[in-house]
């Protein structure tokens, strides 16, 4: 991504941090919720490698064309899993958003700029990715304050009954935060 170094290199440690935390919840005794877990992970590393400032290294085209194409498996994945519950829906967006994203800096002149609207403005696409995740980020950052986790049911359908940390329902909730705060601070900065 293209922008200042500094915030860069936090939402770098921000989500290679949820990526490495996603990979230990994949020791899970649940299926399902070591399933979510590896893909979030992968959109964890993903994300932190496309933050690395472009003054540190910019990758070829070609590697922003095969994150596209990892993405887009991701994406389809994601697809396939949303028929066993609407939560998977979740994952088809943000797969989606990662090969938009893919899409654009592998379209970006080489001179260093990925700006892609030439001056009109914010697109379409990314107004929408922004008001998407933006919502997401103040819906899971309210079932996250606990008196409402417990007026909501307690597990909020994200598993059933939990053993470890690795299978605790609220730190999976934020693990997805995480990843949609640092989806807001790279989608305008493309």
């Amino acid at each position: 991504m293209h922008g200042p170094a500094s915030p860069a290199w936090l939402l770098v440690a921000l989500c290679a941090a949820t990526g490495a935390y996603c990979l230990l919840r994949m020791r899970s005794g649940v299926e399902d919720q070591r399933r979510a877990a590896g893909g979030e992970a992968v959109m964890g590393f993903g994300m932190a490698a496309m933050a690395v400032p472009g003054a540190v290294f910019t990758p070829p085209a070609w590697a922003w064309a095969g994150g596209a194409v990892v993405f887009g498996a991701a994406g389809l994945r994601g697809l396939w899993a949303a028929r066993a519950g609407r939560r998977h829906l979740h994952h088809l967006v943000e797969a989606g958003a990662m090969v938009y994203m893919a899409a654009v800096m592998a379209a970006a002149p080489a001179a260093g700029s990925a700006a892609h609207t030439h001056g009109h403005g914010t697109p379409v696409l990314t107004g929408a990715l922004l008001l998407y995740f933006a919502g997401y980020v103040l819906l899971t950052g309210v079932r996250l304050i606990p008196g409402v986790a417990v007026a909501g049911g307690g597990a909020g359908g994200d598993g059933a009954a939990t053993a470890g940390w690795g299978d605790r329902p609220e730190l999976a909730r934020a693990c997805r935060l995480a990843m949609a705060i640092g989806m807001l601070a790279m989608l305008p900065a493309m």
